[in-house]
């Protein structure tokens, strides 16, 4: 079996330094901070069993939409995403991506929906975001 490929590079704009990793599927992670070292150290923990490869052309215009959607939140960036977490993960990170800009939700509503009254399940799921600011997580929730 091949190992996961994880391409990955950093961006930055007027809030802050970023970092992102692509499957060949899309994106897996985008994570604000500026301590490089640190950032790549986490994803090699995050995909253990995967080679990590800089790509800062391949990426480029991924950073471009990625640093669009930072400014904009309106702008629709189109960018393949590559969710991984557990089923229930995947299913809150999809429904805050399904929130319209500018609505916010709660833990409670959230879970409710998902069909359980435990808010610590929807809020540890939020914390497991991987994909800042495409995947909502505390834009979303008041």
């Amino acid at each position: 079996m091949m190992a996961d490929v994880i391409r990955f590079t950093w961006g930055g704009n007027p809030l802050g330094d970023f970092i992102i990793a692509a499957s060949e599927k899309g994106l897996v992670a985008l994570e604000l901070g500026s301590d490089r070292t640190s950032s790549q150290d986490a994803l090699r923990q995050r995909f253990p069993g995967a080679d990590l490869v800089e790509a800062a052309h391949e990426l480029k215009d991924v950073v471009s939409k990625v640093n669009r959607a930072i400014e904009n939140p309106d702008f629709d960036a189109a960018i393949p995403l590559d969710l991984r977490g557990t089923p229930y993960e995947v299913e809150v990170w999809s429904m805050l991506r399904a929130l319209p800009v500018g609505e916010t939700t709660t833990y409670g509503a959230l879970a409710a929906q998902l069909g359980t009254h435990d808010t610590r399940e929807v809020t540890a799921a939020v914390a497991a975001n991987p994909i800042a600011v495409l995947v909502p997580s505390y834009r979303g929730i008041k």
